[in-house]
């Protein structure tokens, strides 16, 4: 039964509790209050800067990154224990919301979890190098040329449609970033509590 075994992995139960998370902000309709709001995070609501990493414009919008957390999980979930899995997305989150109200100040409000989710697969792949450096590289390759397309032109194709509104690029960019800088030190600890034992 791998799927109940899988269920009984702590770090799968990160993303369990994360998509909980999502869904239930989503019905409990707190997008509005918990967005990521220039003018309300001037008045000193900082929480802003992290939640509006959790709520999303509609049901399509969280589908689609639900979707997307699932592909991270399958493909790299693996590498990092429950509590790095909860500091990535904690750092990745806070990366997100403090580029966009330092970085783009046009942007006056903000939802969704694709820029974490960005976070997420870049410190996944990279620690993925070391078990499976071919498939690790391929997927960093592949995230690194979709940023590129997204600094370059904009939001790929169709995206905007699907998700139901205007797509952040810069928050993917600022989640990639975040998710790589604080897979580094993680690693790095990893390997000295391995070069310990």
């Amino acid at each position: 039964m791998p799927i109940i075994e899988s269920l009984r992995n702590r770090a799968v139960q990160v993303a369990i509790a994360t998509a909980v998370i999502c869904i239930g902000l989503q019905l409990l309709g707190l997008d509005q209050i918990l967005r990521f709001d220039r003018q309300l995070l001037q008045s000193g609501n900082f929480w802003l800067i992290l939640t509006g990493n959790f709520v999303h414009l509609n049901w399509n919008h969280l589908l689609l990154n639900l979707a997307g957390l699932i592909l991270v999980v399958l493909l790299v979930w693996e590498n990092f224990n429950p509590l790095e899995w909860t500091v990535i997305i904690l750092v990745s989150s806070l990366g997100v919301g403090i580029g966009l109200y330092i970085l783009d100040p046009d942007v006056g409000w903000y939802v969704g979890f694709s820029g974490t989710l960005h976070g997420l697969i870049l410190a996944g792949a990279i620690a993925d190098l070391r078990r499976f450096p071919i498939n690790a590289a391929a997927l960093l390759l592949v995230v690194c040329l979709k940023l590129f397309w997204e600094q370059q032109f904009g939001a790929m194709p169709g995206s905007e449609s699907v998700a139901g509104g205007k797509v952040v690029v810069n928050s993917h960019l600022y989640g990639a970033i975040t998710g790589t800088l604080i897979a580094l030190p993680l690693l790095l600890a990893q390997w000295l509590q391995k070069a310990r034992e």
